[in-house]
Formats: structure tokens, sequence, C-alpha cells
């Protein structure tokens, strides 16, 4: 729980996965020029896409339970204080408007056995049940059997408080080719009723998520970041003109990690706090970062959200 090292693995497409570890881990990865694929990433991806696109983790009924038993106010408060990835930067402001209800911090223990969270976003789907996130949030990349365990979503989050419930991850949907390759760094989770019997969007409302959308406009992105004196206890804005780059999308923000899975809101309305979900909190441009990455959503991301959506 006091370990201060950094492991970097490097996976194809010419990312590099970078993970701080202070009795958590908070993933962020830090993108390098891309490369181009070689033939046997081609095939590798060909097989893949033969077999299931979609990668499901699940939860028994007893692990939820337990998870929430687990993730206490006073527990969620720590994992905060275990780690801290220096100032806050410039171009990421504490949110002050109206409360977003819907995106919340995801609290789970990684495959080390860490406590650690990133943030997630409840969206609007047919089960009322469904929050999008990073992949790299529930699993490793090329790394099938490392998984991220005890995992709860708690909506609009703040300084030890949670206003609306916390919901146990029923299951969590994410790419094969994510599982396999390191690409498509998105997840859809969901999640079970709250306490008090009511599903999430129920409870928190929703935003619409969009698919083969255009890259640009103005984006508004959200994330509880571990840089200090915020520590993921509160949440923080960063606001761009979305560009493509390297394959993803990228924005001015020097938000770190714990925003991991962030939304990325086009359209924003920041008196409703309504907006169009285009992509997530993905990866850093370096360890002292200016912009941020996240995948244009497109067919892969739409099965993963489909399968979450319908269960």
């Amino acid at each position: 729980m006091t370990e201060t090292t950094a492991s970097v693995t490097r996976p194809p497409r010419g990312r590099a996965t970078v993970r701080a570890v202070a009795g958590t881990a908070l993933a962020l990865a830090v993108t390098i020029p891309a490369t181009a694929a070689t033939a046997a990433t081609a095939t590798a991806q060909a097989r893949t896409a033969a077999a299931d696109p979609v990668s499901v983790l699940k939860f028994t009924t007893k692990e939820r339970k337990d998870a929430l038993a687990y993730w206490t106010p006073a527990r969620m408060k720590a994992v905060g204080k275990s780690v801290d990835l220096g100032p806050t930067g410039p171009k990421a402001k504490p949110w002050r408007g109206t409360e977003l209800k819907t995106v919340g911090r995801l609290f789970f223990v990684n495959a080390s056995g860490a406590d650690t969270w990133c943030t997630a976003t409840a969206v609007k789907s047919a089960n009322r049940s469904a929050v999008m996130t990073a992949a790299h949030c529930v699993r490793r990349g090329s790394s099938p059997h490392n998984t991220n365990f005890s995992m709860v979503f708690v909506p609009g989050y703040s300084k030890g408080k949670a206003p609306h419930g916390a919901f146990a991850v029923r299951q969590a949907v994410s790419p094969r080719t994510w599982e396999e390759d390191s690409t498509n760094d998105v997840s859809a989770l969901t999640v079970d009723a709250g306490k008090n019997g009511k599903k999430l969007t129920d409870t928190v409302g929703s935003q619409p998520i969009a698919f083969n959308r255009p890259v640009g406009g103005t984006v508004s992105s959200f994330g509880y970041s571990a840089t200090r004196p915020q520590l993921g206890e509160e949440l923080l804005r960063c606001v761009g003109t979305a560009k493509k780059k390297n394959g993803t999308q990228a924005i001015p923000c020097d938000m770190s990690g714990g925003s991991s899975g962030g939304p990325w809101l086009a359209d924003f309305n920041a008196t409703t706090g309504k907006g169009v979900l285009v992509s997530v909190n993905s990866s850093l441009d370096s360890l002292t970062p200016t912009r941020m990455y996240g995948e244009v959503l497109g067919a892969t991301a739409k099965k993963v959200y489909d399968r979450a959506q319908q269960r």
C-alpha cells in the first residue's frame, strides 16, 4: 500500500500504458506516435473480429453484495488520500455548476489487489442501468486474466458524499480487442438497482450517447482526477475543441489518473448539465499532461454498449 513505482508496457499501436501505484493504481495511457500495424497484429485482429467482438466480465450476487459492503464512506475517502499525482493543472477547473448526477466515481479493487477508482457516466439505455467508462478501468489491456473486481458506481460523488447511493456493477463489457491488443479503450457497465429498488437512470437521469459522430466542436471532459488539492474528491472539467489525432480524438486537458473513463460531452448545457457523450477519457500525451485522448466511438463501441444495455 506504500509502493510508489511505475510500470510501463508497450502494446500494439504504439501506446504505452503507465500505472502509478501508491496504494492505488490510476491508469491513463500515455500516447506516443502511432506506427504501422504489423502483419501479426492484423492477423490477430482478424481472428478476434471473427469471434465474439466483446468480452463480458460478470459478478455473482454475493460478489456484488460484498462490493457494496466493502466500499464504505470511510474507504472511499481513504483511497483518495493514498495517491498524489501533483498539482491540478490550469486547464482543469473544479465544476461549480449544476450537479452532474449522471457522472460519478467508479470504485474498484484492481488486479493487483489495490483500492482505486475511475470516472464513469450513466447513459440512456434500454435497461436504464448502463454506465460508460474506459476499458482499462475494467481490465488490463493485452492481459485477459488481469481483471478488476469489487466494482461500485457512485453517481454525483462529492467530498465523501454519495447523494444518490451506490450501485454494484453486475457485468462489465469491453472490446475483445482491448483484452487481446489494447485497442478500443471503452467499456460499458450494467449496474444493479439501488437500495430503494430504483434503477440507475430512474434515479439520476442519463446522458445520450452518439456513435460514428464526426470529430470536432467544443467538448467538455469531466473526471475525478487524483491531483491536488482535490485528490479525487471533486469533479473537474476541461473544455476544448476535439481534433483527430493518431486514430483517436484529442482535446487540451491536464487531468490525470482517476479521471480515466470520464465523459466527453458535446453540446453541453451548463444550466441543465446535459450533453451528448462522444468519448471517454483514455490517454495522456505525457506524464505532465497538456492533452487528453479519447476513442472515436464507432462500431466496436456500439457493440459494447448494446450488450450492456440489453441485460
